[in-house]
């Protein structure tokens, strides 16, 4: 039994690749028509970090439902941008995927334009 539930697991962590530095985790346990919408959001606003960017290696966006009862979960998504070696995170919990997807997005790129006008 803990076999299959790691085999599980491990599909539902196997990363999406959108182009060559876009990286999805998480995101095959959601319907087709959300990550359409997901894919659009992530993109947008990758245009938006690369513009703020010394060097743009990678984003990586995660998501993990905790406390899932009876077809409501709480979404975490964490987002990790690599520029110029460094590493930008952040993390968000909300019950709309949605939202805490763009929050995240927006906080890390704050994060990076904050850091690179100093």
């Amino acid at each position: 039994m803990a076999e299959t539930d790691e085999k599980i697991s491990d599909k539902v962590n196997e990363p999406l690749n959108l182009g060559g530095n876009i990286q999805l985790v998480g995101f095959k346990q959601v319907s087709l028509s959300e990550v359409v919408v997901v894919k659009k959001i992530v993109g947008s606003y990758t245009r938006k970090i690369q513009e703020n960017c010394k060097n743009f290696q990678s984003i990586t966006v995660m998501l993990k439902e905790i406390h899932k009862i009876d077809n409501n979960a709480k979404h975490e998504i964490h987002v990790k941008v690599i520029d110029d070696s460094k590493p930008f995170n952040s993390e968000i919990v909300d019950k709309n995927m949605f939202v805490a997807l763009d929050s995240a997005l927006r906080k890390v790129q704050a994060e990076i334009t904050s850091h690179n006008r100093r």
